[in-house]
């Protein structure tokens, strides 16, 4: 009895001195992505305003994340590593892939949704294509050729839920990656291409491409004049590339509670939340019991998308 009370009191030693040591986060894609940059920007801010957290990014891409994500789910259950998911990995892939590692609702315990960014429906400058509307015109004279950054993106599979919500039909090119998918959309090879802002912005403040919509409920400070697909005839259309930080199922309830604190004051912070503004993202948090709701109505809005679509990955 003495020797469990002791134990007892061991653990709650530990979680109230949480963080004693460095939490590694993993993030499921490469370096420099928008995954990587979001989780380096809100680490390094938690860290830079209180001595007392440090952050360790470990990158370990592959598979649609898949591989990433799932070093998580097996990784120690103490508070000491986390993982940054997103709609793809988190909410696309179960569907989207025959096998997947782990069960995207079971294996992780919700921490704090991030950020959110909608896609932007662009076409090229000289297209005749200006609004949602025209969109659907030019459908009925030709099938247009959809650029995607790949199969299983957020911006393909959030494509097809524009087509079947507008009762069109697009042919998908899938491409390896946003550069590929951009260029071939100003050489002429496909029509229209549904990109994350970051990838696109420049070349609309350019020119090059026109903003015909984005894909939030609201208008983004970064493109104020471009409507949302829902007030330009799709009411309530939504299709968001959003990111979280997760942790393995039955970490301590304590430790998700003090990374929650940390990186809610960090997304609170005006320089942070100007600089996802600046990229078109929204600066979210909330607490880990409203991420776990939003992820299990994410997982079944995605996943009946995935299905309609066809699409499918070994």
């Amino acid at each position: 009895m003495v020797l469990g009370l002791a134990l007892c009191s061991a653990v709650a030693g530990a979680q109230t001195n949480f963080p004693s040591q460095p939490i590694k986060v993993i993030v499921p894609f490469p370096p420099a992505g928008g995954t990587d940059v979001l989780t380096r920007l809100v680490a390094n801010e938690v860290t830079l305003k209180d001595n007392k957290w440090t952050f360790i990014v470990d990158n370990k891409p592959g598979a649609g994340g898949n591989i990433g994500l799932d070093a998580v789910a097996k990784a120690k259950k103490d508070g000491y590593t986390v993982g940054t998911g997103q709609t793809a990995n988190l909410a696309i892939n179960p569907t989207l892939y025959t096998k997947v590692p782990f069960d995207a609702l079971k294996d992780f315990a919700p921490v704090v949704l991030l950020a959110s960014q909608p896609l932007v429906l662009v076409v090229r400058a000289d297209s005749p294509i200006k609004s949602v509307a025209d969109l659907k015109s030019q459908s009925e004279k030709k099938q247009l050729g959809m650029a995607s950054a790949g199969t299983g993106t957020v911006g393909h599979v959030g494509g097809e839920m524009f087509a079947r919500r507008a009762g069109i039909k697009v042919m998908h090119v899938p491409y390896k990656g946003a550069g590929p998918a951009t260029t071939d959309l100003l050489g002429g090879q496909t029509d229209i291409y549904f990109a994350t802002p970051p990838s696109v912005i420049s070349m609309i403040k350019a020119g090059k491409l026109r903003a015909v919509a984005v894909t939030s409920l609201k208008r983004i400070d970064v493109l104020p004049n471009v409507p949302t697909v829902a007030e330009s005839g799709y009411p309530g259309f939504v299709a968001e590339d959003w990111k979280a930080v997760v942790a393995p199922v039955d970490t301590p309830p304590e430790a998700i509670a003090k990374i929650n604190q940390a990186m809610n004051t960090a997304l609170a912070r005006p320089e942070v939340v100007a600089r996802l503004k600046d990229e078109g993202s929204v600066a979210r948090g909330g607490t880990p019991a409203e991420l776990g709701a939003f992820l299990k109505s994410e997982h079944t809005r995605w996943g009946a998308a995935v299905r309609e679509s066809g699409a499918k990955l070994d």
